[in-house]
């Protein structure tokens, strides 16, 4: 059944948006402190959303949705690649684990801002903690089938042929 691209884009706007509850329930009920690998996550996400919300406002046509369809694609896939590193670190053996680096707000504060983004990115010793898991999976991995899911979703629009739902001045 297909339905507007405004209907779709944003449900996956919805979806971001709990995707993001989830992240602030597991800071603050279960104080699970973010590492940087969790917080880059977390503006992929805001990123991803905000494309469909952007999307759902305009209510494209044809060519318009399949130019957010792509662009939602395209930063959904930067969120998953951050999310493959973090749950390689995850699995890496304890003795290739790389070192805690200093936190987040020292890296912004003290360095560069393109050093302080490449070592965010990078990883350290407390993203290879996993803190929680259901069905043997880590919060990255879950994060990582979310991404996978928003970049099918996203590009699914790329053919989605329905138009906006046409007004009496249209028909």
């Amino acid at each position: 059944m297909k339905y507007s691209p405004r209907v779709w884009f944003f449900l996956g706007f919805l979806l971001c948006f709990g995707t993001m509850l989830v992240a602030a329930w597991f800071q603050f009920v279960k104080e699970l402190e973010p590492c940087p690998l969790c917080i880059a996550q977390r503006i992929a996400v805001i990123a991803v959303g905000l494309v469909f919300l952007i999307a759902a406002l305009h209510n494209p046509g044809r060519l318009g949705t399949r130019v957010y369809a792509v662009f939602g694609f395209v930063v959904a896939g930067i969120g998953a690649a951050i999310s493959i590193r973090h749950v390689w670190l995850q699995n890496l053996p304890p003795e290739e684990v790389p070192a805690c680096g200093p936190g987040i707000e020292y890296m912004f504060e003290y360095f560069p801002l393109a050093d302080a983004i490449k070592m965010m990115l990078s990883g350290t010793g407390e993203c290879a903690e996993v803190l929680w898991t259901f069905l043997g999976i880590s919060i990255p991995g879950w994060t990582l089938l979310t991404f996978i899911f928003l970049a099918i979703f996203s590009l699914s629009q790329f053919w989605n042929t329905r138009t906006a739902i046409p007004t009496e001045e249209t028909t």
